[in-house]
């Protein structure tokens, strides 16, 4: 029964991506909506969000390079930003936006400029880890019922 410990890998891999504080429970409320209908709802919804959110990363980069800072046009790149990435329950990715937006709103540049980078370090590696997490689900087929981690 090969399906079983690749059951049991995936949802360590699950429980990881919440103990590590990668994901939240927005996460849960969108695997939830997926059913027999749409089988990979959830993979679909990321999917989509990392080719929204790339050309956000962009914008906000691009106004970067521009000096002296628009705060108010980073501040309102970051609050679309984040609210995508609330939406897909990336957490660490949100509290580095909001983080990024209180710099914005008291002018910091360098904070800004610090903040972003780890943003986009925490953005690479939740993407890497939901890519390892989606292959192991494809692989493992579907998963029974959407369940709080434990």
């Amino acid at each position: 029964m090969e399906r079983n410990p690749m059951r049991r890998q995936l949802q360590t891999l699950r429980k990881s991506l919440f103990d590590q504080g990668y994901l939240d429970d927005q996460f849960v409320q969108l695997e939830e909506l997926q059913d027999d209908a749409n089988p990979n709802f959830v993979e679909e919804v990321v999917t989509l969000y990392y080719r929204d959110s790339g050309r956000i990363i962009l914008n906000i980069e691009q106004a970067l390079e521009r000096k002296p800072f628009d705060f108010n046009k980073l501040d309102a790149y970051m609050h679309q930003f984040k609210g995508s990435s609330s939406s897909i329950g990336a957490k660490k990715v949100k509290a580095e936006s909001t983080l990024f937006r209180e710099y914005c709103r008291s002018r910091n540049g360098e904070g800004c400029m610090r903040t972003f980078q780890q943003l986009k370090k925490e953005y690479a590696t939740l993407r890497r880890k939901l890519e390892a997490y989606f292959q192991l689900a494809r692989q493992a087929g579907p998963v029974e019922t959407a369940c709080r981690p434990k």
